[in-house]
């Protein structure tokens, strides 16, 4: 069995929580930010037992600030 860590971008819409594994494409959603997790967990796991994704380095990840008009 393999581990692997992957990002998690959560955000609101109406009542439930939306999570999604972008580097994977995976999504769910839940009435809780933690059931929202979990179900992304779960359907992540199962995605990769179908499309093994290749070993490479993690993404890297940072923000950015803009100013607009």
């Amino acid at each position: 069995m393999k581990t692997r860590q992957f990002t998690i971008i959560v955000h609101q819409e109406d009542d439930l929580y939306i999570a999604q594994c972008p580097e994977v494409g995976t999504v769910d959603q839940g009435e809780t930010i933690e059931a929202a997790i979990a179900g992304l967990k779960e359907a992540t796991r199962l995605y990769l037992e179908e499309f093994p994704l290749p070993e490479k380095a993690p993404p890297l990840i940072t923000s950015m600030e803009v100013n607009y008009a």
